[in-house]
Protein backbone atom coordinates (compact mmCIF):
# COMPACT_ATOMS: atom_id res chain seq x y z
CA UNK A 1 0.00 0.00 0.00
CA UNK A 2 2.28 2.93 -1.32
CA UNK A 3 0.32 5.82 0.86
CA UNK A 4 1.16 3.92 3.65
CA UNK A 5 4.73 3.58 2.50
CA UNK A 6 5.17 6.97 1.37
CA UNK A 7 3.67 8.79 4.70
CA UNK A 8 5.86 5.96 6.84
CA UNK A 9 3.01 3.83 8.90
CA UNK A 10 1.69 0.58 9.04
CA UNK A 11 -0.09 -0.93 5.72
CA UNK A 12 -1.95 -2.80 7.88
CA UNK A 13 -2.91 0.08 10.26
CA UNK A 14 -4.10 2.35 7.10
CA UNK A 15 -5.90 -1.17 5.89
CA UNK A 16 -7.92 -1.38 9.25
CA UNK A 17 -8.74 1.73 9.43
CA UNK A 18 -10.12 2.14 6.05
CA UNK A 19 -11.33 -0.99 6.92
CA UNK A 20 -13.48 0.55 9.72
CA UNK A 21 -14.60 3.64 7.78
CA UNK A 22 -16.48 1.30 5.28
CA UNK A 23 -20.02 2.15 6.89
CA UNK A 24 -21.16 3.82 4.62
CA UNK A 25 -21.51 4.27 1.03
CA UNK A 26 -18.36 6.11 -0.92
CA UNK A 27 -19.64 6.94 -4.09
CA UNK A 28 -19.33 10.66 -4.94
CA UNK A 29 -23.17 11.30 -5.86
CA UNK A 30 -24.46 10.00 -2.32
CA UNK A 31 -21.57 11.88 -0.60
CA UNK A 32 -22.44 16.00 -2.44
CA UNK A 33 -26.46 14.33 -1.44
CA UNK A 34 -25.59 13.53 1.76
CA UNK A 35 -23.59 17.09 2.29
CA UNK A 36 -26.48 18.90 1.53
CA UNK A 37 -28.47 17.06 3.87
CA UNK A 38 -25.46 17.63 6.67
CA UNK A 39 -23.49 20.00 5.98
CA UNK A 40 -19.89 19.17 7.98
CA UNK A 41 -20.26 15.10 6.63
CA UNK A 42 -16.83 13.22 6.73
CA UNK A 43 -16.05 12.64 2.92
CA UNK A 44 -14.02 9.81 1.29
CA UNK A 45 -13.14 6.30 1.30
CA UNK A 46 -11.31 7.70 4.99
CA UNK A 47 -14.45 9.43 6.05
CA UNK A 48 -12.10 12.33 6.67
CA UNK A 49 -13.99 15.55 8.55
CA UNK A 50 -13.29 18.66 7.10
CA UNK A 51 -11.66 20.26 10.21
CA UNK A 52 -8.83 17.28 9.90
CA UNK A 53 -8.40 17.29 6.27
CA UNK A 54 -7.52 21.22 6.66
CA UNK A 55 -5.26 20.59 9.13
CA UNK A 56 -3.53 17.83 6.69
CA UNK A 57 -3.64 19.81 4.42
CA UNK A 58 -1.62 23.13 6.23
CA UNK A 59 0.83 20.43 7.57
CA UNK A 60 1.57 18.66 4.67
CA UNK A 61 1.00 22.01 1.81
CA UNK A 62 -1.31 19.74 0.16
CA UNK A 63 -3.10 21.57 -2.85
CA UNK A 64 -6.08 19.47 -3.19
CA UNK A 65 -9.84 20.95 -1.49
CA UNK A 66 -11.48 18.64 1.47
CA UNK A 67 -14.57 18.23 -1.30
CA UNK A 68 -11.63 16.27 -3.50
CA UNK A 69 -11.49 13.20 -1.05
CA UNK A 70 -14.92 12.15 -2.18
CA UNK A 71 -13.92 11.89 -5.77
CA UNK A 72 -10.64 10.56 -5.77
CA UNK A 73 -9.83 7.58 -3.29
CA UNK A 74 -6.32 7.28 -3.28
CA UNK A 75 -6.11 11.08 -2.90
CA UNK A 76 -8.39 10.40 0.09
CA UNK A 77 -6.48 7.73 1.84
CA UNK A 78 -3.08 9.30 1.27
CA UNK A 79 -5.02 12.16 2.96
CA UNK A 80 -5.79 9.38 5.82
CA UNK A 81 -1.91 7.96 5.99
CA UNK A 82 -0.53 11.45 6.14
CA UNK A 83 -3.14 12.37 9.17
CA UNK A 84 -2.21 8.47 10.64
CA UNK A 85 1.43 10.22 10.68
CA UNK A 86 0.89 13.19 11.92
CA UNK A 87 -0.61 10.91 14.96
CA UNK A 88 1.59 8.46 15.45
CA UNK A 89 4.45 11.87 16.05
CA UNK A 90 1.98 13.27 18.73
CA UNK A 91 1.60 10.23 20.64
CA UNK A 92 3.69 9.69 23.91
CA UNK A 93 6.32 6.78 22.98
CA UNK A 94 5.12 5.09 26.69
CA UNK A 95 1.77 4.66 26.96
CA UNK A 96 -1.19 1.65 29.31
CA UNK A 97 -0.43 -1.64 27.92
CA UNK A 98 -4.20 -2.23 27.22
CA UNK A 99 -3.59 -0.70 23.90
CA UNK A 100 -1.30 -1.27 20.96
CA UNK A 101 0.67 1.90 19.44
CA UNK A 102 -1.75 1.39 16.05
CA UNK A 103 -5.28 0.28 18.14
CA UNK A 104 -3.89 4.08 19.46
CA UNK A 105 -3.40 5.46 16.47
CA UNK A 106 -7.17 3.97 15.01
CA UNK A 107 -8.57 5.56 18.49
CA UNK A 108 -7.11 8.97 17.67
CA UNK A 109 -7.87 8.52 13.65
CA UNK A 110 -11.73 8.39 15.01
CA UNK A 111 -11.98 10.64 18.36
CA UNK A 112 -9.36 12.74 17.92
CA UNK A 113 -5.27 13.48 18.75
CA UNK A 114 -6.57 14.99 22.40
CA UNK A 115 -8.38 12.33 23.01
CA UNK A 116 -6.36 9.41 21.62
CA UNK A 117 -3.85 10.86 23.73
CA UNK A 118 -5.82 10.28 26.78
CA UNK A 119 -6.43 6.91 25.91
CA UNK A 120 -2.85 6.46 25.56
CA UNK A 121 -2.85 7.84 29.48
CA UNK A 122 -5.13 5.38 30.90
CA UNK A 123 -8.04 7.63 30.14
CA UNK A 124 -10.86 4.77 29.48
CA UNK A 125 -12.63 5.54 26.25
CA UNK A 126 -16.15 6.34 25.47
CA UNK A 127 -18.75 3.97 24.16
CA UNK A 128 -18.58 5.28 20.64
CA UNK A 129 -14.18 5.14 20.91
CA UNK A 130 -14.87 1.78 22.38
CA UNK A 131 -17.16 0.25 19.34
CA UNK A 132 -14.28 1.85 17.12
CA UNK A 133 -12.21 -0.51 18.62
CA UNK A 134 -13.99 -3.50 18.98
CA UNK A 135 -14.64 -3.20 15.14
CA UNK A 136 -10.72 -1.80 14.52
CA UNK A 137 -9.86 -5.64 16.60
CA UNK A 138 -12.69 -7.40 13.98
CA UNK A 139 -11.07 -6.02 10.97
CA UNK A 140 -7.48 -6.48 11.80
CA UNK A 141 -7.24 -10.10 10.01
CA UNK A 142 -9.35 -8.79 7.04
CA UNK A 143 -7.15 -5.75 6.37
CA UNK A 144 -4.46 -8.42 6.55
CA UNK A 145 -5.89 -10.88 3.89
CA UNK A 146 -6.21 -7.68 1.51
CA UNK A 147 -2.96 -6.78 1.90
CA UNK A 148 -1.46 -10.25 2.00
CA UNK A 149 -2.96 -10.41 -1.42
CA UNK A 150 -0.68 -7.86 -2.65
CA UNK A 151 -1.90 -7.27 -6.39
CA UNK A 152 -2.03 -3.26 -5.85
CA UNK A 153 -5.20 -2.72 -6.81
CA UNK A 154 -6.90 -2.54 -3.18
CA UNK A 155 -6.10 0.65 -2.60
CA UNK A 156 -8.43 2.37 -4.10
CA UNK A 157 -11.00 0.16 -4.57
CA UNK A 158 -11.44 -1.71 -1.05
CA UNK A 159 -13.99 -0.51 -0.35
Amino acid sequence: MSSATEAGVSPLLLMTVLHNEAYKPHHPLLERLWQWWKAEAAFGVANMHRATFEQVRRTHGLSERWSDLRDDPAFAIHAAALHLRDLDRRLPERHVRRYTRDELLALGYNAGERNMRAFALGVPPGPMARSYLRRFRAHRSRAAEVLADGDGSHEATSR
